[in-house]
């Protein structure tokens, strides 16, 4: 049985054999091959057979060089290791070292009952080191698009954006001032309030845990991103398409006047081999028992640059937009674009003014 990579092959023969050939490339840097050897130390008969300035080749039984051994079921499971070791520099203030870190686990499988067949040949490699992850600064913004493309969005003396109920919003949060292609921008929970507090108790789902909330008649519809948006790093980025709507007082089912705010809370995740960072939203979005959520005291907030008017339909069409920027105007001026926060909690805030007649 034979396992083959580009920098290590491994062969478990038939006869009871280990046999392992380790490039001088499994590491980068390069393995230094002199420092290779079998975990169980250098005694006779553990020893490289074959070494040069690219490769080096073990091959011992089954038997001997501290193998270990279990059954399995009707397998017979042999294991070994491979490390190497390092040239450490001591100082009288620290250590340092300036090799690779390697470690080769083999593990060869045999069928039990009838013919010493080996069944399976597994090498396990040091995985990549996970990210390091901690609170920190973080900029993100949210703005809203002025069309379905992304191709443009409302400046600051824009605000505020006249729209209808139902009409779709065009939003986008991004991260500032990073270019590590394998940070990826991960929105948890996106919800509405009458009002900047986004602890209120009167509240309305957008997002639960990513996905488009199945309660509302009029879903959210995430907007996937590829290389293909002409994005330099699209997984900086989250957009979603909100259909507007307003607030009732839930005993008398009048119109509630005034502000609604959007809050999310986000996250930033460093994506690696054992992170995918990714959100599988189910066929049927969660209902209305997954829309609770906590928010922690420790989220930061970062606004849109100003609310946004919505009018009913038949408003639309006599309204004058410029009396009605003029009346939002002073609140336009109490939001900010962009604001810090801590990487592992962010809540953004969008603020939207609703009319009505």
């Amino acid at each position: 049985m034979l396992w083959e990579l580009q920098e290590v092959t491994a062969h478990c023969t038939p006869d009871g054999q280990f046999s392992i050939a380790v490039s001088r490339d499994v590491t980068l840097p390069p393995v230094i091959l002199d420092s290779v050897h079998l975990a169980s130390g250098r005694s006779a008969g553990c020893i490289p057979v074959m070494k040069n300035n690219a490769f080096v080749v073990y091959q011992f039984p089954l038997s001997a060089c501290g193998t270990t051994f279990q059954v399995t079921g009707d397998h017979a499971i042999y294991e070994n290791e491979l490390v190497a070791s390092r040239d450490v520099n001591m100082g009288s203030l620290g250590s340092i070292t300036r090799d690779s870190t390697f470690r080769l686990h083999v593990r060869c499988s045999y069928a039990i009952t009838g013919s010493f067949v080996p069944l399976s040949v597994q090498v396990f490699t040091l995985p990549p080191l996970p990210a390091v992850s901690q609170p920190g600064p973080l900029s993100l913004e949210l703005r809203i698009a002025s069309d379905e493309q992304y191709s443009s969005y409302y400046t600051g003396t824009d605000y505020p954006i006249v729209k209808a109920l139902r009409d779709p919003i065009y939003i986008e949060v991004r991260i500032l001032q990073r270019t590590d292609p394998d940070l990826v921008l991960l929105l948890h929970h996106c919800w509405a309030t009458p009002s900047i507090n986004p602890y209120q108790q009167t509240q309305w789902p957008v997002l639960v845990n990513g996905c488009p909330y199945s309660g509302d008649n009029y879903q959210t519809q995430l907007v996937p991103l590829s290389t293909a948006s002409g994005l330099l790093f699209p997984s900086h980025y989250q957009r979603f398409t909100l259909y507007t709507f307003t607030f009732v007082d839930s005993a008398s089912q009048e119109l509630l006047s005034g502000l609604v705010y959007l809050h999310c809370s986000a996250s930033v995740c460093h994506q690696s081999v054992q992170e995918s960072c990714t959100n599988t939203c189910p066929a049927r979005a969660r209902g209305k028992r997954s829309a609770e959520y906590t928010l922690k005291d420790s989220a930061s907030r970062v606004s849109s640059k100003g609310p946004v008017i919505f009018l009913q339909d038949e408003l639309r069409q006599v309204a004058d937009v410029d009396d009605f920027r003029a009346a939002a105007a002073p609140w336009a001026l109490g939001f900010a674009a962009v604001a810090a926060g801590a990487v592992l909690s962010v809540v953004l805030v969008a603020a939207v003014l609703w009319w009505r007649k």
